[in-house]
């Protein structure tokens, strides 16, 4: 069985993080799941963008994780996104960045809040932090475990992940995902942009509150789900 659609759609959304300056040296990596043929295609460990091509793309099986196709080690986060796969159904691309302002939230420990608009437009409220790892769950299977603690929040909060699609690690950064590869691309561009947005409405407005949940899911609403109407019809 030939890979080569799916490893080019993994080296462009790679190649696209560099293109929007969500990653500096080799700090992200992203990756797209084939449920048909139950594998995932993920950047190597540790190869520069600069000079990665489709070729180095790794495939491994969805349920071990065993390498199916290719000569370098998969990304040392590919365990996470294997654990997301697994338990959002709907996903089908996992983006893995240390943006500077997302980034920068993780490692405050706090929510980004839903503070206007363009927020809204992309993300059904707050950006969720996950809990902090536990010593034994940094020991034992930390890639694995930090993908635990996405589902074990996404299911204490009963949160949609095509409606919630990003999250936040303590201390670590955001993992971000879409239908596909190009579109967690386009959610980890947004979620770096409404970072950057609260942090600096915050800096000037300290008391200013989250936006009103009537304006929040109208606009939610205007691109989400059966009433959306946002854009042209097919």
């Amino acid at each position: 069985m030939s890979f080569e659609r799916l490893k080019d759609e993994v080296w462009r959304a790679n190649t696209g993080l560099v293109q929007a300056g969500l990653v500096v040296l080799t700090w992200g990596n992203a990756s797209a799941v084939d449920r048909e043929a139950g594998v995932m295609a993920i950047k190597p460990s540790g190869v520069g963008y600069e000079v990665l091509k489709a070729t180095d793309i790794v495939v491994v099986s969805l349920d071990t994780g065993e390498v199916v196709e290719g000569q370098l080690e998969p990304s040392s986060d590919a365990p996470t996104h294997l654990l997301l796969y697994r338990g959002f159904k709907s996903v089908g691309g996992v983006v893995h960045t240390h943006s500077t302002y997302a980034t920068s939230w993780a490692q405050a420990c706090r929510e980004i809040p839903c503070l206007g608009t363009t927020h809204a437009d992309h993300f059904n409220g707050p950006i969720p932090l996950t809990r902090h790892l536990t010593e034994k769950e940094v020991r034992q299977d930390y890639e694995g475990n930090a993908g635990r603690v996405i589902l074990e929040r996404f299911s204490e909060a009963s949160l949609d992940p095509l409606e919630m699609p990003a999250v936040l690690l303590p201390g670590h950064g955001p993992f971000v995902w879409g239908a596909d590869a190009r579109g967690a691309l386009g959610n980890a561009i947004v979620l770096e942009q409404v970072a950057q947005m609260a942090f600096q409405a915050l800096m000037l407005n300290a008391d200013v509150g989250e936006l009103p949940r009537a304006l929040l899911d109208k606009h939610f609403g205007r691109k989400h789900g059966p009433e959306a109407y946002y854009g042209q019809r097919p």
